[in-house]
C-alpha cells in the first residue's frame, strides 16, 4: 500500500465538480455553488487547491468522463495529493464505481475529501469510513453476482435460454424456452463425421453449402464450423 499523506505538510488538492443536465451546466446555479463551497473548505482546512476540473452535463453512469479523467491522471502523477468534491454523490452514484475509487485511492496514495458527508481520508476517521464504503462496495458486487448466478441456474434447470442458444437447439415460438432443434443436430453431426474423414475447416463449409445443409446465417462460413466443432467438443 502507498504511504499515507503528511498532514502536517500543505496538500495539493484537484476539486472535482459536477453537474448532470445542460440547463444545469448553462445556468451554472449548482456549478457555483459547488466551487464557492470547495473553495471555501480549501481555505479552511489550509489546502492548496491546484486545480478545478469540470463535468459539465455530464451523467454519472460511467467514470469515463473528460474532466474526471484529467484529475485522476494529476492524482496518479503526484501533481496533486488528494481529490476533493462536495458530494460523493458528484463523483459517482454506482457503488462499483466508488469502490474502484477507493482502490484507487488506496493504491495510489491520494486522499479523498468530501466536503458534505465530512470525509478525510488523511485521517484515521476518515479512513475508517472510506473502507467502510468500501466493504459494502465489494459486498453488494458480490451479492449481485450470486443473484445472478442463482437465477442463471434457475433459468437454465427450467429449459429457458441463458446466454447463446446452445447447439442442437432452439429457442420456441415463446422466445424463453429451449427446443430440440433436429436438423441442426443432424448438421453437427455431419461436421463431425467431416471432420474425422479428415476434411479440413474449409472444406466442410464448402460440402456443407453444397449439400444445401440450413445454417443459422445464409451461408456456412469456416468461422462457423470452428465455432460449432467447439460448442459440441
Amino acid at each position: 500500500m502507498a504511504p499515507r499523506l503528511d498532514t502536517a505538510a500543505p496538500t495539493r488538492a484537484v476539486a472535482y465538480l459536477r453537474v448532470s443536465t445542460e440547463r444545469q451546466a448553462a445556468e451554472g446555479v449548482s456549478l457555483d455553488a459547488q466551487r464557492s463551497k470547495v473553495e471555501l473548505y480549501a481555505e479552511l482546512y489550509g489546502l492548496d487547491l491546484v486545480a478545478v476540473e469540470v463535468d459539465a452535463g455530464v451523467s454519472a453512469k460511467t467514470l469515463d468522463r473528460p474532466a474526471l479523467d484529467r484529475a485522476r491522471a494529476m492524482l496518479a502523477a503526484g501533481e496533486a495529493d488528494a481529490l476533493v468534491v462536495v458530494k460523493l454523490d458528484r463523483l459517482t452514484r454506482s457503488v462499483a464505481d466508488l469502490g474502484a475509487m477507493i482502490d484507487a485511492c488506496n493504491r495510489e496514495g491520494w486522499a479523498l475529501l468530501s466536503v458534505s458527508e465530512q470525509i478525510d481520508t488523511r485521517t484515521a476517521a476518515g479512513r475508517l469510513v472510506l473502507n467502510v464504503l468500501g466493504s459494502v462496495s465489494q459486498w453488494e458486487r458480490e451479492a449481485i453476482g450470486e443473484r445472478t448466478a442463482a437465477a442463471l441456474a434457475h433459468k437454465a434447470a427450467n429449459g429457458e435460454r441463458v446466454g447463446a442458444v446452445p447447439i442442437g437447439k432452439a429457442l420456441a415460438d415463446d422466445g424463453v424456452h429451449l427446443v430440440p432443434d433436429p436438423a441442426e443436430a443432424r448438421a453437427v453431426a455431419l461436421i463431425s463425421e467431416l471432420r474425422a474423414d479428415g476434411l479440413s475447416i474449409r472444406k466442410i463449409s464448402a460440402e456443407l453449402n453444397a449439400r444445401g445443409v440450413p445454417a443459422r446465417g445464409k451461408r456456412w462460413h469456416p468461422t462457423t464450423v470452428v465455432r460449432l466443432l467447439k460448442r459440441a467438443a
